[in-house]
């Protein structure tokens, strides 16, 4: 079992990463602005279901690798250094549309096919397996016990904050969209204050040290 501490740290940073916009985000959005709050949570729920299926492909991929490969520890870390500022970088890069902005262009959409492009949305989205791959091994130690079920842990609670704040955001998504319309200055500051946490996971992930 991974200590509390640790756990409580990689949480806060999940909440940070998750709150980042992404693909998921832009389509759970925009869903909900164009077709209602159970449009969203339709989308939600695939989403959700391709989150399971990265943890449990990753807990395998991980157990092999860790053991498997000397320097997996440094590429992973590299590789999860490098996305962190990307995502930062994203942030604040300039011209970056709000994503809160509804797009009246889209169709509607059966909740049959709501759930399916959540769901490849998020398995065909190869940033949410590098950032399994290389955020997951920063909070595994190997006298912890077992990989696998560490990587379980970290997989569900990353999906419990994840669904959390996303299912938070679809019901109220058409209040978030028309506060940050009427205080447009709140969007920079949002902006700059993500890639701030971003920069400072990125270094931290930078200086760890190897299991």
């Amino acid at each position: 079992m991974i200590p509390f501490h640790d756990l409580f740290f990689f949480a806060l940073a999940a909440l940070v990463l998750v709150i980042s916009p992404g693909p998921n985000m832009i389509y759970l959005i925009s869903r909900s602005l164009t077709q209602g709050k159970k449009a969203g949570l339709t989308s939600l729920a695939g989403v959700v279901c391709g989150f399971l299926f990265h943890i449990v492909m990753v807990s395998f991929g991980l157990t092999a690798v860790l053991f498997a490969v000397p320097y997996a520890y440094i590429v992973l870390k590299t590789l999860g250094t490098i996305y962190l500022l990307y995502l930062a970088y994203q942030a604040i890069k300039p011209n970056s549309k709000n994503i809160f902005e509804g797009d009246q262009n889209i169709s509607i959409d059966r909740p049959r096919k709501l759930f399916a492009v959540g769901f490849f949305t998020n398995v065909l989205n190869p940033k949410v397996a590098v950032f399994y791959l290389s955020f997951f091994p920063q909070f595994i130690k190997p006298e912890y016990g077992s990989i696998f079920t560490q990587s379980l842990e970290l997989g569900i609670t990353q999906v419990f904050i994840s669904f959390t704040v996303n299912f938070i955001i679809v019901l109220t998504a058409a209040k978030i969209a028309l506060f940050f319309a009427k205080n447009p200055v709140w969007i920079k500051i949002q902006k700059w204050f993500m890639a701030s946490v971003l920069v400072f996971l990125a270094v931290k992930m930078a200086i760890s040290k190897a299991k």
